[in-house]
């Protein structure tokens, strides 16, 4: 039972720190205004306007009785009360008197005077408090026609109702707005600390990031900070490490290329000579896999550009695209291009076509490259993508490669926040999907 509910409280709270921290400070002055408000009403307001109205209705009813009595000095006594009590009071004679009453049941000023005015006359009145701005029309049954009073509303009505409600509003929306404000300030190191590591997870470069903010928020952004540094050594370290032996076996292999130059037994020199060229492809990929990862700065680009930038490289192989227009996202073009490059020199290493297309999908870039080759069992889809892996059954070993091609294309779109899939072909080849956030 309280899983449940706690599910569904869940579900109806913010999501975002900020909204959370208004409305931990916002609720408790809220209901501590409605509980004020409650209270003001009941104890003091409701109160006050009871009494206003027994006292009002008491002296109608004074003006009734005498009116009725003192046949003699009626106008006298209705001058009196015009003068001396604000009363507006008319004798309407020989007119239908109809008791259907206008009042609002939602107002306890009506309902209070309706109660007052029932104690006294029974059914035989009706009153307006809508009609006028400033004043009540009260009609009272008389004889062969009807009394018309009218009396000014404050005289029912307290005016400190409206200075209340003016003072216990205007503080709370200023205090409102001082903590949202407050909030803002407080929450936005968050949302900055947020956003670097979000870029940092990507692979962008992060020209400035200075932690702000409260003491604790300052140490979890100096400590990140310092991780950042220690990855980005790390990394840095490692490409170098891959890049340097990379270029000192290229000395060794260009001594043993020219000592096979000067060897007689042909078949053993063409044999050895094989080797040391899938050698040279080997720290080629290398090479190529340290430098993909050096530091790019991200940029909006059109899809469109990219694709064609790229496929214009392969004149004369048979590619086709099908980009949908006005497609932009913000990435590493460089890398991207790196990417689409090594998948389309897959696909024509293994097939004859291939075919590009890109279209959104909710907040999603989708690209599809399909080629028309062998095609990677399901099995394979997990194992392709790992760094030196090479299939030796449906993609023949004896292509040029050592297995990086995949693994630097899963690691530029997983760097940029993406994924990517593998799956059959329309074309009954190998079908890679790469989705990436716009």
């Amino acid at each position: 039972m309280f899983y449940g509910l706690n599910n569904i409280i869940k579900k109806i709270l913010p999501k975002r720190l900020f909204y959370r921290s208004l409305l931990i400070v916002a609720a408790p002055m809220i209901l501590l205004q409605v509980i004020i408000t409650i209270v003001f009403f009941d104890s003091l307001w409701i109160k006050a306007n009871k009494g206003m109205t027994r006292s009002l209705v008491a002296e109608i009813q004074t003006l009734h009785d005498v009116y009725k009595n003192e046949n003699g000095y009626n106008q006298m006594i209705i001058d009196l009360y015009n003068k001396n009590f604000d009363f507006i009071v008319v004798k309407k004679e020989n007119e239908i008197f109809t008791n259907k009453s206008t009042e609002r049941w939602y107002s306890p000023i009506d309902r209070s005077l309706r109660r007052e005015l029932k104690r006294v006359f029974g059914s035989n009145f009706k009153f307006d408090t809508t009609a006028y701005k400033e004043l009540v029309e009260l009609q009272i049954k008389f004889k062969n026609g009807y009394l018309q009073i009218f009396f000014p509303k404050n005289r029912i009505s307290p005016s400190s109702a409206r200075i209340f409600a003016l003072w216990i509003t205007f503080p709370g929306l200023l205090l409102i707005i001082i903590a949202i404000l407050f909030l803002k300030n407080q929450t936005r190191p968050i949302v900055n600390l947020a956003n670097a590591a979000e870029k940092f997870g990507k692979g962008e470069f992060i020209k400035e990031f200075r932690p702000s903010g409260a003491k604790e928020i300052r140490q979890a952004a100096y400590e990140f900070e310092k991780m950042r540094k220690r990855i980005s050594v790390h990394l840095n370290q490692r490409s170098e490490m891959l890049s340097g032996i990379s270029h000192d076996l290229r000395t060794p292999l260009t001594r043993l290329k020219l000592q096979l130059t000067f060897l007689k037994q042909k078949d053993l020199a063409r044999k050895m000579s094989d080797d040391i060229e899938e050698m040279e492809r080997m720290l080629n990929e290398y090479l190529e896999f340290a430098r993909y990862q050096k530091k790019e700065e991200t940029e909006i680009v059109s899809v469109d550009e990219i694709v064609k930038d790229v496929v214009k490289k392969y004149k004369k192989e048979k590619i086709n695209t099908s980009i949908e227009k006005n497609l932009h996202i913000s990435v590493r073009s460089n890398s991207i291009k790196r990417c689409l490059t090594n998948l389309i020199d897959n696909g024509l290493a293994y097939g004859k076509k291939v075919e590009i297309s890109a279209k959104k999908i909710s907040n999603y870039l989708i690209i599809f490259i399909d080629d028309d080759g062998p095609g990677i069992d399901e099995k394979e889809y997990q194992n392709v993508i790992k760094p030196f892996y090479r299939i030796d059954k449906s993609r023949s070993q004896n292509k040029s490669g050592v297995g990086l091609g995949l693994s630097i294309t899963n690691d530029i779109i997983r760097s940029h926040g993406g994924s990517i899939f593998l799956d059959k072909s329309t074309l009954n080849g190998l079908r890679v999907k790469i989705s990436l956030p716009l």
